[in-house]
């Protein structure tokens, strides 16, 4: 049997009773009204969804103004961090040119060796404490970097849950 010979059969009516070939035929096929089904569901729906993009653009500007803060509080403390540096560089150039002038004033062996040492205990407790003040202000720099950050973070976490 080929797909030619095949009759379908509808549930039709003719229009106007008639049952000739020519009349047009009425199909019975229920109507739908789908807005009317599916409007109750789609109106929480999409205020739901509208609630979810405000609190979503709220939480991303609190961010986003929390990580600004971050960046200007890391370059104005990188900024300290390197005027610090500046300083002991300029702080142990002096002590450098200073030990050298002695040197050049020394009479003996002696006093080469008590001006040498001398100074390499001046210079080793220098650097100590310099590191120490570089440690302390990078701390700092990372503290006063990353608290907004957290912060922002904690409070949009806890307000998610």
């Amino acid at each position: 049997m080929s797909d030619v010979n095949v009759k379908a059969e509808t549930n039709a009516a003719p229009l106007n009773g008639a049952a000739n070939g020519n009349t047009k035929l009425k199909f019975d096929i229920p109507f739908f009204n789908i807005q009317a089904m599916f409007g109750d569901l789609t109106a929480p729906a999409a205020t739901r969804a509208k609630a979810n993009f405000e609190q979503m653009k709220a939480t991303s500007e609190e961010i986003t103004a929390a990580l600004c803060d971050a960046c200007s509080t890391n370059a104005s403390r990188t900024a300290d961090y390197g005027t610090k540096v500046i300083e002991i560089s300029r702080t142990n150039t002096s002590s450098a040119l200073e030990f050298f002038s002695q040197l050049a004033d020394a009479r003996s062996f002696a006093d080469l060796m008590t001006l040498s040492s001398t100074h390499s205990r001046k210079t080793f407790e220098a650097a100590f404490a310099q590191n120490r003040e570089l440690w302390d202000l990078a701390q700092k720099v990372a503290t006063e970097t990353a608290e907004p950050i957290k912060n922002s973070f904690n409070r949009v976490l806890h307000r998610a849950a």
